[in-house]
């Protein structure tokens, strides 16, 4: 009967086998429904799943070697958590499942909440103070430091060195880049990355939920120590994007953030795509176009004169 079952389920959702038997056996309980959630920029499997006893949980399975490293850190960030009692800006851990190749994690299931956009006033206050909490907790001891990603954030240095692919977006001339680059390589090297805050490092929208009076950040693959302000600092050129107020308005001195963000996204949003992950030089692309001007505008460089700057 069991195995009867999990066909259906297989059968009727799509829901792996694997993940629904693992799950219902970390948990002790048999699964009547499940749900694909979509979102994230990865292959990794994401499913909410209903037990018996109506209780739910979002259920993450690893199905590469880079999603199953990412898997084991977010995990350590929730294992960490709970060892605390649990943050409330962060969704509490309900199962763990190791496993070298599809590590499963079991993890409160938020998908009835609010997930912006549309974006408010109220909505936008509430994710600073937030990120407030974030930035006042102390970051695990295995965190690593952000300072020691510099060189893989710092974009307008690999710009300098192969400006091909930046300049294939179309946003800027060869002309543009010659007389703006060594200013943003000098701006993003003033920015400061060291400190012991916790650090998320990938808050966007598809990243953020309203439940009740929580703000819940997901999705912490990326903890890290370091300067809390990054955070605030990398939300908001996707807020701009989505409808949201010019990252200046919130950040009125980024202290080089500006210019940090956006030589990583014109580093990277003109490359080929990761394997796997197809949709993610779209939103780097989307994000550049407003972390850009942001430079631009705190560094009083001349505007972008590429046929697709606007």
């Amino acid at each position: 009967m069991p195995q009867e079952r999990l066909a259906f389920l297989r059968r009727e959702s799509g829901a792996p086998t694997e993940l629904i038997a693992r799950a219902q056996r970390v948990l002790g309980s048999r699964v009547v429904d499940a749900r694909r959630q979509d979102g994230g920029y990865t292959p990794a499997e994401r499913w909410a799943l209903t037990f018996e006893d109506r209780s739910s949980v979002f259920a993450k399975m690893g199905t590469t070697p880079l999603t199953a490293g990412w898997l084991v850190a977010e995990h350590g960030f929730y294992e960490h958590a709970e060892s605390l009692g649990g943050f409330e800006f962060a969704p509490r851990l309900l199962g763990w499942d190791p496993h070298r190749e599809r590590p499963l994690v079991l993890l409160e299931d938020l998908s009835a909440g609010d997930w912006p956009p549309p974006w408010t006033a109220e909505r936008i206050e509430r994710v600073c103070v937030m990120l407030e909490r974030v930035a006042a907790t102390n970051a695990p001891d295995w965190a690593p430091s952000i300072e020691e990603r510099r060189a893989h954030l710092a974009g307008w240095t690999r710009v300098q060195s192969d400006p091909a692919p930046f300049l294939r977006l179309g946003l800027a001339t060869a002309a543009w880049l010659q007389v703006a680059l060594a200013r943003l390589v000098d701006a993003e090297a003033s920015a400061v990355l060291d400190g012991d805050a916790l650090v998320h490092l990938d808050v966007r929208s598809d990243n953020l939920c309203f439940v009740g009076r929580r703000t819940v950040l997901v999705d912490w693959n990326n903890t890290a120590r370091g300067n809390a302000l990054l955070d605030l600092a990398a939300w908001l050129p996707s807020l701009q994007s989505e409808g949201g107020p010019p990252p200046w308005e919130l950040m009125p001195d980024s202290g080089g953030f500006s210019a940090l963000l956006s030589g990583y996204f014109a580093a990277n949003a003109g490359l080929p795509y990761p394997e796997g992950a197809p949709r993610v030089r779209g939103v780097q692309l989307a994000q550049l176009r407003t972390s850009l001007p942001w430079a631009i505008r705190e560094l009083g460089l001349p505007p972008l004169d590429g046929h697709s700057a606007r």
